[in-house]
């Protein structure tokens, strides 16, 4: 199985990254590391997420305020949105392809 992330989706990774680095360097390494963690974590355990609908599943982070949002077919676990907890519930739900 590969790993792929929807562009809005890595773009939302790199600018938590980058504001977490702005607030304290290195943090955003951090933050990076958790995303490889968790991703890593998924593609071995899949299922692992909670499932949110047919074709969709979350996994949130323990160290920072984020959920991972994802799709799984036999080939592809596909991160659809870095979503902060926070931020208005949802608004990555158009980019879900079905």
């Amino acid at each position: 199985m590969r790993l792929e992330f929807h562009p809005e989706a890595e773009l939302e990774l790199i600018e938590a990254a980058v504001y977490y680095d702005k607030q304290v360097p290195g943090l955003g390494e951090r933050f990076e590391s958790e995303i490889r963690y968790a991703t890593d974590l998924l593609l071995d355990q899949p299922k692992i997420g909670l499932s949110v609908d047919p074709y969709l599943r979350k996994f949130i982070l323990s160290r920072f305020p984020f959920t991972l949002y994802y799709s799984v077919t036999a080939e592809v676990l596909r991160i659809e949105a870095v979503a902060h907890q926070s931020r208005r519930p949802g608004y990555w739900k158009s980019r879900v392809d079905r």
